[in-house]
């Protein structure tokens, strides 16, 4: 009602109580509560007792907590509060009535923030105040902690602020990232990545943004078949793997590397990164340009390629060998290049003298290695001056063919090396390569057409 003692006094009243499970949730802070429960209140007809993030509380303190939530005194309301309510047990679930609260919608914080900002004579800028209603994620409190935080210095509050101050990234470098995937520009794309590393930017705040504007484009996409740009099916995949990549993310490897190279693994051509480099991933230094390939045939090829030189490095594997390839590995994705930063999410998982297996946290890591092992093969050849055949798998299919190589070596199966000149006629020719040919053959003023 807003007018009698217990609205009025609510903040200090001695029959509220509030009860933090993330730190208080042991089944003795439990039963401290229980034995409380029995006293009456002091001045209110019930006793309000709080239990914020309750799905903290552990089994026991559960199980103490069931029997006074089944038989409750007449005067005790417990409400039990939890972002988390699936990790709730059931026979607590079961006895509560149950109220999910909603997000408050963007439009109503943003009302809301103008509102303040207005009056208390906050200079602020429209885009700033969108911002700050898009890190809130719904919550009107986070919203105004951020604009308190933010207005404490009494200077104009501008989109550039609050991006440089909670690791955010514009809307407008999300839409440029995306014409630079959708155009294929490689160079573009490596930069925005750059900068995003080298700024500190949040990675989970960019995922969720790129996988809102990338819904966006997928609606887009079924509504006009014949837009051009990235199809309705590479967008699809892309969000999927950014929500993978989510996941997997390492702390040993920077994130906007993985992020980088999902991108990368859906464009279709390689541009010119630069033109003074000694190694780049373009048309006039790649041996072979792969994106230009059939791609069902490059497909079967790599298939073939993982069957033999999976074999052959397990036929020949030594313990030494994959030590002195892993201290290797690691010192050549220091010089990060862009070969290397193909790598940074591979791990020698095994090798012998000739063959190394790399796994990948993500299976569009490991198939963008193997698009282009050729270039990696050449430039990690001639940096650690031992000549390599390299190939990738997921972690996940690697766990698969560990597991049937143990089983094998049980069993006494033995593993016999297969003559990998075997696949030349099934491995594709890039037009670089017969460009090349026929350069070697008819002279340099031949043209190609």
């Amino acid at each position: 009602c807003g007018k009698c003692n217990s609205c009025l006094n609510f903040a200090s009243s001695a029959d509220i109580i509030e009860i933090d499970a993330a730190s208080n949730n042991g089944v003795d802070d439990i039963r401290e509560l229980i034995n409380n429960v029995k006293v009456a209140p002091s001045d209110s007809r019930y006793k309000i007792y709080i239990i914020d993030e309750v799905h903290m509380m552990t089994a026991s303190a559960f199980n103490a907590l069931l029997l006074t939530l089944e038989e409750p005194p007449v005067h005790a309301i417990f409400i039990l509060a939890t972002t988390n309510v699936e990790s709730v047990p059931i026979t607590i679930l079961s006895r509560c009535q149950r109220f999910n609260f909603q997000k408050v919608p963007f439009e109503d914080i943003v009302k809301q923030l103008k509102y303040i900002c207005e009056n208390e004579n906050i200079m602020i800028s429209d885009e700033a105040i969108d911002e700050i209603a898009y890190l809130s994620e719904g919550g009107l409190r986070d919203a105004l902690s951020l604009l308190d935080q933010l207005s404490s210095e009494g200077n104009e509050i501008t989109l550039e602020k609050i991006l440089s101050n909670y690791g955010s990234i514009s809307s407008v470098f999300i839409q440029k990232l995306l014409t630079y995937v959708e155009k294929n520009d490689i160079a573009e794309v490596i930069n925005s990545f750059t900068f995003l590393a080298n700024n500190a930017c949040d990675y989970k705040v960019f995922i969720k943004k790129v996988v809102n504007e990338l819904v966006k484009m997928g609606i887009d996409c079924k509504n006009n078949p014949a837009k051009k740009g990235l199809s309705y099916e590479k967008i699809k995949n892309i969000i999927f793997d950014l929500n993978d990549c989510m996941n997997n993310i390492n702390i040993h490897i920077d994130p906007f590397t993985l992020i980088q190279m999902i991108f990368l693994n859906y464009m279709d051509k390689v541009k010119v990164i630069d033109e003074g480099s000694s190694m780049t991933l373009a048309d006039t230094s790649v041996k072979e340009e792969k994106s230009d390939l059939d791609a069902a045939k490059l497909n079967n090829y790599i298939t073939e390629l993982k069957r033999v030189r999976i074999n052959n490095c397990l036929a020949l594997a030594k313990k030494d060998c994959l030590k002195l390839y892993q201290e290797k590995m690691q010192s050549f994705l220091s010089s990060k290049g862009e070969v290397e930063s193909l790598l940074m999410d591979a791990d020698v998982v095994a090798a012998s003298e000739e063959v190394v297996i790399l796994g990948t946290t993500l299976d569009s890591s490991a198939l963008l290695i193997n698009y282009h092992l050729d270039e990696i093969e050449e430039k990690l050849s001639t940096f650690i001056n031992i000549k390599l055949h390299l190939i990738a798998v997921s972690m996940d299919e690697w766990n698969k063919y560990k597991k049937e190589y143990i089983q094998n070596l049980k069993n006494d199966v033995k593993y016999e090396v297969i003559d990998e000149s075997s696949l030349a006629s099934l491995k594709p020719v890039s037009d670089s390569q017969l460009n090349k040919f026929a350069i070697d053959l008819f002279g340099e003023k031949v043209q190609i057409v």
